[in-house]
């Protein structure tokens, strides 16, 4: 019975793998070969100008596809938020290169293309509940317990973050996609937790084997990093290297 179950697991993520590799394909992300240097980071024009929303906060999580032949595997994810009355976003993420505390701030645009790739919003408040929760932000993103610390698979990486954020600040109503790899990870010491979304329980060995269950994430299985699950509200299959079907692209 054990094994049918890892080769049906196996087979699934083969399948997604693939129909990962084609829709990148058809969408023309870069893939390997492509120069990160010339690869495009301007703005998506997903968030509006910041002065013209002066008077609201706003709170978003954005994710794009990795760089390069990654993304046919996962997505990287950030934070942005903007105070009322400021006229600028701020924006945080984990970057694994060129800096011994691998927390930036404001490290491209808010909503920029992730080299090449078209980002989306995977969650938005605003107004009054965005800027009580921007406080709780800042002191998870200090609160991080990896900032020198990076490793693409299984974690801790820019994923691990943002859960780290997502679990912190439960109001934020974070659902992670399952190509968000890293997001599970958790150190041998402390295997048992909140999931990403903050709200439920998650049992994970390091990020390489375990399962959530969660208000966001439903009941979702994690293989080596490969997360196979189903959510409820809002009905999503979870799927490895694709994401959640159908995805959500919240606006801000």
């Amino acid at each position: 019975m054990l094994r049918r179950c890892l080769l049906a697991y196996v087979i699934i993520a083969l399948l997604a793998l693939l129909a990962s590799y084609l829709t990148d394909r058809a969408a023309n992300r870069p893939v390997a070969g492509d120069s990160w240097t010339t690869a495009r980071r301007d703005s998506a024009q997903l968030l509006a100008d910041p002065r013209s929303i002066k008077d609201r906060a706003l709170v978003a999580v954005f994710a794009a596809k990795t760089y390069g032949w990654r993304g046919h595997f996962a997505v990287h994810t950030w934070l942005v938020f903007k105070r009322r009355g400021e006229t600028h976003y701020t924006r945080y993420d984990v970057i694994g290169w060129r800096s011994s505390d691998l927390i930036r701030k404001d490290y491209t645009l808010a909503d920029g293309y992730w080299y090449g790739a078209r980002p989306h919003i995977l969650v938005a408040h605003s107004g009054q509940a965005a800027e009580a929760m921007i406080p709780r932000l800042e002191e998870a993103v200090r609160s991080y317990p990896y900032p020198h610390t990076y490793h693409a698979w299984p974690g801790p990486n820019s994923n691990t973050f943002i859960a780290h954020i997502g679990r912190q600040v439960p109001a934020l109503q974070l659902n992670m996609p399952a190509n968000a790899i890293g997001k599970d990870y958790r150190p041998l010491t402390h295997p048992i937790g909140r999931p990403p979304s903050g709200k439920g329980v998650q049992l994970s060995i390091l990020g390489l084997l375990g399962i959530n269950l969660g208000e966001q994430e439903g009941i979702e299985f994690n293989l080596l990093g490969m997360d196979l699950g189903v959510n409820v509200s809002p009905l999503q299959v979870r799927l490895p290297f694709i994401g959640n079907l159908p995805a959500e692209h919240s606006e801000p």
